[in-house]
């Protein structure tokens, strides 16, 4: 089988199944509440200051931070986490289910079967981002629109941002299967996504703004990467401290490499062990 052969068999895996699409309708919600929901209370209160002065609410965002890039920025900054998941399921669901001894049967080469994994994640991730994306700006836009705030859709940039935030989502579908075969158990797996992803890095990246020199390695976590390389995110309005990062290529840099080191790693050590 080539790696043809094994980029469509991987695409039938994840198409045949009702994963894909589950975990795609959780990120149009997720993001369609945040972007719309939070630009809608940013659009009322800087056309009632008074009144989101009064509830106690400082709305003030921080020099140089755009609304619309932020709304439409909660597609990678909050949704990365469901290619990420859908990657790692690709590899532990075979580990699971016991499928890998037919996979390996019917391709030997293993690495031809770990690189097919790895670049179809890599395009249902960028199918993620253009569905995340396309919610986000929709409700974002909307939520601008009703308060008569600039959407920014008549700018370059801001499709440069979508573009780079797509890039950003197919990197992450590429991290989940390096992740996965490094952990093979698939309990295992989603716990560390959810619990990386939804508490321990945005505490990190929190606290290590408090300090210019912690500031200078917490750009490098995964997050502050990819939020890097979109180019806008909640954390710099979230950020106590330092808001600075890296450039954009450094971040997708940063991500490409996570992603083929944790894959490597994994192909040569759990990918290589004996299954039954």
């Amino acid at each position: 089988m080539s790696i043809v052969r094994s980029l469509g068999s991987e695409f039938q895996k994840v198409l045949t199944t009702r994963m894909w699409w589950l975990l795609a309708l959780v990120l149009v919600g997720y993001v369609a509440m945040m972007s719309g929901g939070f630009g809608a209370f940013l659009g009322w209160a800087t056309q009632n200051p008074d009144a989101a002065a009064s509830a106690g609410g400082d709305t003030a965002l921080p020099p140089g931070v755009e609304l619309a890039p932020l709304l439409y920025s909660f597609a990678s900054s909050i949704g990365y986490v469901f290619p990420v998941l859908l990657g790692a399921l690709a590899v532990t669901t075979e580990f699971r289910h016991r499928t890998l001894t037919t996979t390996f049967l019917a391709e030997p080469h293993r690495t031809t079967v770990l690189s097919g994994k790895f670049v179809s994640q890599l395009v249902v991730g960028a199918v993620f981002g253009v569905i995340g994306f396309a919610t986000s700006v929709a409700a974002g836009a909307a939520a601008l629109a009703a308060f008569d705030l600039d959407t920014g859709l008549d700018s370059s940039d801001t499709w440069a941002l979508v573009g780079r935030g797509i890039l950003a989502m197919a990197l992450w579908g590429a991290i989940g299967v390096g992740l996965g075969a490094l952990v093979p158990n698939q309990v295992a797996a989603i716990v560390i996504v959810i619990a990386f992803t939804q508490f321990f890095e945005p505490v990190l990246r929190l606290v290590s703004s408090l300090n210019d020199v912690t500031a200078s390695v917490g750009r490098f976590l995964p997050g502050a990467a990819s939020d890097a390389l979109v180019g806008a995110s909640f954390y710099s309005v979230a950020s106590l401290g330092s808001t600075d990062s890296l450039e954009w290529w450094q971040g997708g840099l940063v991500l490409l490499g996570i992603a083929v080191v944790t894959t490597v790693i994994g192909g040569a050590t759990t990918w290589r062990r004996d299954v039954s």
